[in-house]
């Protein structure tokens, strides 16, 4: 028999054509998006925000490295397409010659009119491109002409949606150049890239019409005679080739090669590949919209407590976590046989993507119940796939957590989809009409897909259904609360010097990552790990470091545990379907998401306690509640394997085969997935920590205390850029941050250090992390953090208040610097401690001391109020005792000269304004003499113009509530920074 040939179809070469094409488009316009986002869209009527979608003439051909990469793709995508120029004329040419010359004949004239004004940008000769762009569309006409009858009805919707969206498209185009109105450009935009995205969906009809005749092109394998091309040869699946008019006898090959070629090309069926582009873009559809089900249910937590942690009580916003119940609803037997379809699933899909655009609407409780909708329409889908028992579902699952954490990492520590997010971020447009696509390509789905699961067969009623209720219950919390974010066990484990947050945190998305290997052993490969008691011995004892140790040995540990939750998810859902086809979808889901509830609030009380009736009970009691979901998740492994002869797992049934392709797809994902993690640092470095010139020369630094409110502004948004600009404005050297402890499902695993430390260049200490029951501080330097301590300050009637001790390399200069952050006013006795605990710490550094801190007292307030005890025992001084007008935030120093003092309105970030100062470090080996620290020589105040202009606050910060300042923040109580002299003869 002869050996197999190698063979190309030409359905392949169409794909590889459709691919190209998107590619070269997509890549340009994300690429154009993220770097040159506001000049692309810019013309010459308006820029953002009246405009503020680019069009393709703009995208392509205005900048480096879109341009490149666009005209890159497009030219290798010209192989292909006249390729298949050829191809669809050997086809037509027997029946209709006349219809295939004019196909071949407008088809590469067409291209190369395509060349034209891709290659020749706008940028390059305005006219040119305008005309070859014309006389593109204009061939346009005769080639689907022509094309509709050569690919039948298949290619009707699309060229009749072609010629009907030119008609909006001039209109706006005509608004926009003839009346100018700013914003029409934009639309006109949208129908531009509606073109041409149907241009090429109407390009890619060949791939169905190849499919069908079975056209193969052999390749050089196949020996023939001398000087004879290799033949195109149709063969029909369903019948054998009917006669066509003989080609020139010099051009055939003989007879019995011509009937061995034949042999050799498998039929339709046999050829299909187990990894085609069809089942690729399923494959990806699913995870996107596993991706987009997580983004909503790990907003749903951080939207509604805006309101609790404005109120800092339970304020009834609360009750929108019942939105998870949603699969409640399958009790009802219609809902539950339509949620099984489709079309349900999609409509579900579509909910939720209309939920994450509700970032546009101004009001908190818009987005919040916009969010409680989509999380109402995702949680029904999940349950109507967990319910239909597919191994595959509950993998997609699991890896769309995987692609979440990964762009929560891209875009530093937020998910770029969160309607916490407003359209600044410019993220949100590209993911939605990503979600758009991902929809499509499930609604168009054919039912030979191999990711179009069969429902799995029933299961007996003696299934037990509460364990593994309440397991795949415990299973969600787990991987929202540790896995939701990369950095999430970094902080666990943070000690103030390794592992650092924004360096390793992609190690727990290799850890993670053995989801899809151990996904495959669990279909594959006896024993059944992901089952087995070891496993879940790993997951427990890994659990016990997170609490009780730091630093390197707690983030192994957290490692090991991430590896085996993520392993063990696929074996706990599989689980609940089970028992929900056997005992009912209805109760198993709905007591999973009720148990999830419990834990979020649970999980929050054990440093929220203080503002809840009755939560002291779960205070500082994170052991007992990663404790609980162990004991929920023990039931979920097969223990029998421990006792000899003893089979395991009796009643249930063994997990579904995965699809073929799911195996290869999903390795290639997760290596994507930790390339892009890895490359974070490489690609986006971080600028070196430096002070401004100007303090650098006058040996000044400026240091600053803000207590930041959990980074949510007062419209509920993000505030991380915000903050980041103030304090770029404002030229701050050193800042404290309090209310920043992020790391819980409540707050959205967010890490608010993230952007100032990449754009501003700060070397970065965030902390004790959730595990330490605080509501959190963090510091950041531009100068270099020697040692690093974190304290927790003693609290017996209230919260765990939290310190950082760092000691900083101030020009050559050690300088400890504290950022803390006191009791509450109901807590006196807390506070009393605590004042004295700091007090203790300040007095025994040998340092020149900075202290920054939120503390509630009044200030020159008698013991047992803080201010004294810190301001004596301390020997610190107040940076201006005569500023009466304060409450929390103090700033105290000993060791410096203190030059300028300055108090900025908060603007709309927080609810606390930022209070700076400025201060000149003695050289090295110097002190400050006792002479210059007498009140007399500390307060030598003076006016801006007796400094020099190295000492001078940003001066557009000058302003009032009405006029003035920047973006809300200006100089307020003295209106103006307060300057002080330094001593005579002071050594700087």
């Amino acid at each position: 028999m002869a050996p197999t040939t190698p063979t190309l179809s030409g359905a392949a070469l169409a794909r590889l054509h459709t691919a190209l094409s998107l590619a070269a488009f997509s890549s340009a316009l994300a690429l154009a998006c993220a770097l040159h986002y506001r000049r692309i869209v810019k013309n010459a009527v308006a820029g953002y925000p009246a405009e503020w979608f680019p069009s393709v003439s703009a995208t392509i051909g205005d900048w480096y490295p879109e341009r490149s990469v666009f005209q890159l793709l497009i030219a290798l995508n010209s192989g292909p397409r006249f390729a298949l120029l050829l191809l669809a004329y050997h086809l037509d040419r027997p029946a209709h010659p006349a219809r295939a010359r004019l196909l071949l004949a407008t088809g590469a004239l067409r291209t190369l009119a395509c060349g034209g004004w891709v290659f020749v940008t706008s940028s390059d000769g305005h006219d040119v491109h305008d005309v070859l762009m014309l006389t593109y569309i204009v061939l346009n006409v005769p080639w689907m002409w022509a094309g509709l009858g050569a690919a039948g009805r298949r290619a009707r919707p699309g060229a009749r949606r072609f010629w009907l969206s030119l008609v909006p498209m001039v209109y706006f185009f005509v608004q926009h150049k003839v009346h100018r109105v700013p914003g029409a450009y934009t639309r006109y935009a949208f129908f531009e890239w509606g073109l041409i995205l149907l241009d090429i969906l109407y390009d890619a009809t060949p791939i169905a019409h190849l499919s069908d005749t079975g056209v193969q092109v052999p390749r050089n394998n196949v020996r023939l005679p001398p000087r004879a091309p290799p033949r195109i040869i149709p063969r029909l699946t369903a019948r054998p080739t009917p006669p066509a008019r003989s080609p020139p006898a010099p051009l055939a090959p003989p007879a019995p090669l011509a009937a061995e070629i034949v042999d050799i090309l498998p039929s339709t069926a046999e050829r299909q590949p187990a990894h085609s582009t069809r089942a690729l873009a399923a494959f990806a559809s699913d995870v996107y919209t596993a991706y987009i089900a997580w983004t909503l249910l790990t907003a749903l937590p951080a939207t509604l407590f805006y309101f609790s942690i404005w109120k800092l009580a339970l304020v009834g916003t609360e009750l929108a976590t019942l939105a998870t119940l949603s699969p409640l609803l399958l009790r009802v037997p219609a809902i539950r046989t339509w949620i099984r379809s489709r079309s349900a699933r999609a409509a579900c899909t579509a909910v939720g993507l209309l939920a994450l655009g509700a970032y546009t609407r101004p009001s908190v409780l818009e987005r919040l119940a916009a969010v409680m909708l989509g999380v109402t329409a995702v949680c029904l889908r999940l349950a109507g796939e967990w319910d239909a028992g597919s191994a595959y579902d509950a993998l997609v699952f699991v890896l769309g957590l995987a692609v979440s954490a990964t762009a929560k990492h891209l875009y530093d520590g937020n998910n770029p989809l969160w309607p916490i997010l407003d359209a600044d971020s410019r993220a949100h447009s590209t993911l939605l009409a990503l979600g758009a696509l991902a929809l499509t390509s499930q609604l168009s789905r054919p039912p030979s897909c191999p990711y179009t699961s069969p429902l799995a067969p029933p299961v007996p009623p003696t299934q037990s259904w509460l364990r593994p209720a309440l397991a795949l219950g415990a299973l969600l919390y787990g991987l929202h609360e540790r896995l939701s974010d990369p950095a999430t066990l970094v902080a666990w484990a943070w000690d103030g010097r390794a592992p650092h947050p924004h360096v390793h945190a992609p190690l727990t998305l290799l850890a993670k990552s053995a989801d899809g290997p151990a996904r495959i052993a669990l279909t594959r490969a006896p024993p059944n790990v992901p089952a087995h008691p070891a496993l879940f011995f790993l997951i427990a004892l890994s659990a016990v470091p997170l609490v009780r140790a730091s630093g390197w040995p707690a983030y192994v540990a957290g490692l090991a545990h991430a590896a085996g939750l993520a392993a063990c998810a696929p074996h706990i859902i599989h689980n609940a379907s089970a028992a929900a086809r056997a005992r009912g979808a209805a109760r198993v889901f709905g007591v999973a998401w009720a148990v999830w509830i419990v834990l979020v609030f649970v999980g929050t009380f054990t440093v929220a306690y203080a503002f809840v009736p009755g939560a002291w009970v779960f205070r500082e009691r994170t052991d007992l509640v990663l404790a609980a979901q162990m004991l929920l998740l023990a039931p979920s492994f097969s223990w029998r394997t421990l006792l000899p002869l003893r089979p395991s797992h009796r009643h249930l049934p063994p997990a579904p085969p995965l699809p073929a392709p799911a195996r290869a797809h999903t390795l290639t994902l997760l290596a994507l997935l930790l390339a892009a993690s890895f490359s974070v640092p490489l690609a986006r470095p971080p600028p070196a920590p430096r002070p401004a010139q100007t303090h650098a020369r006058s040996r000044l630094f400026r240091a600053g205390i803000w207590t930041v409110h959990f980074g949510l502004d007062n419209a509920g948004r993000d505030s991380q850029r915000a903050m980041r600009d103030l304090v770029r404005g404002l030229e701050l050297d050193v800042v404290g941050l309090l209310e920043t402890d992020l790391f819980r499902p409540v707050f959205g695993n967010r890490d608010l250090t993230r952007v100032m430390a990449r754009e501003l260049g700060f070397y970065v200490d965030i902390g004790p992390g959730p595990n330490k029951h605080t509501w959190g501080a963090a510091l950041l330097s531009k100068f270099p953090i020697l040692v690093s301590t974190h304290h927790l300050l003693p609290s017996p009637d209230g919260e765990l208040a939290p310190a950082i001790e760092a000691v900083l390399d101030v020009y050559g200069v050690n300088v400890t610097t504290i950022v803390a952050h006191n009791g509450q006013e109901e807590t006196p006795l807390d506070r009393e401690l605590q004042a004295k605990a700091l007090a203790q710490i300040m007095d025994a550094s040998p340092y020149p001391v900075l202290f920054l801190g939120y503390v509630v007292t009044k200030p020159h307030a008698p013991r047992p109020a803080p201010y004294e005890i810190m301001t004596t025992d301390g020997r610190m001084h107040d940076i201006d005792g005569e500023d009466f007008d304060r409450w929390c935030e103090y700033i105290f120093y000993r060791g410096l000269y203190r030059t300028a003092y300055a108090r900025v309105s908060r603007g709309a970030i927080t609810d606390t304004e930022l209070q700076v100062g400025q201060f000149a470090v003695p050289r090295a080996g110097a002190r400050v003499p006792s002479e210059h620290d007498t009140h007399e020589m500390r307060y030598l105040r003076a006016w801006k113009e007796d400094m020099h202009q190295d000492h001078w606050f940003p001066p557009q910060y000058y302003g009032n509530a009405h006029e003035g300042g920047v973006d809300g923040h200006y100089y307020h109580v003295f209106n103006t920074p307060l300057y002080y002299k330094l001593p005579p003869g002071a050594d700087i």
